[in-house]
C-alpha cells in the first residue's frame, strides 16, 4: 500500500498507534538514517583508501593511525547500527514495529521519535538495565 505523507507531518498520541501514516512516517525516518551512515562509511572508504602513512615525523603518524583506528571504530559501530536499522525496518514490514519485544506493549511515540530503532518500551528497558547492573561480574 502506498501512503502519501504530509510535508510537515508528525506522528501524535490522538491518531491510533502504528497507523499507515505513522508507519510511513518511521520508515522513511529510518531509511534516511541508514542512507546518512551508508554515505559517510563512503566517505571514510574513501579517505583511507587516498590516504597514505606519507607522514616522516614519527609523531605525525602515531596521530594520523590513532585517528584511523577511532575512525574504524566509529563505522564500526555504524555498521551494527545499520543491522539494527535493518531489523526494524523488517519489524515494519511485518507489523511489529512500534511494539516492545518483552510485553508487547506500544512503545511510546516520544521513544520512537528519539530512537526510532528500539525495541522495548522505556519501563522494558529500564528493567533489562537493572537486572544487567545487579548481575555484572565485576
Amino acid at each position: 500500500m502506498i501512503v502519501t505523507l504530509p510535508p510537515d507531518y508528525r506522528p501524535s498520541e490522538a491518531e491510533e498507534f502504528m497507523n499507515p501514516l505513522q508507519l510511513e512516517y518511521f520508515r522513511r525516518k529510518l531509511l534516511a538514517w541508514r542512507a546518512e551512515l551508508l554515505k559517510e562509511a563512503d566517505e571514510t572508504l574513501a579517505s583511507l583508501q587516498a590516504g597514505g602513512m606519507q607522514e616522516p615525523d614519527l609523531t605525525d603518524r602515531a596521530s594520523l593511525e590513532t585517528d584511523r583506528a577511532l575512525e574504524l571504530r566509529t563505522r564500526d559501530r555504524a555498521r551494527k547500527l545499520i543491522a539494527k536499522i535493518d531489523q526494524a525496518l523488517e519489524r515494519i514490514e511485518n507489523g511489529t514495529y512500534g511494539y516492545c519485544e518483552e510485553t508487547g506493549e506500544p512503545i511510546s511515540l516520544r521513544r520512537l521519535e528519539a530512537r526510532p530503532i528500539a525495541t522495548l518500551s522505556i519501563e522494558a528497558q529500564e528493567r533489562h538495565e537493572r537486572m544487567e547492573r545487579t548481575h555484572r561480574d565485576d
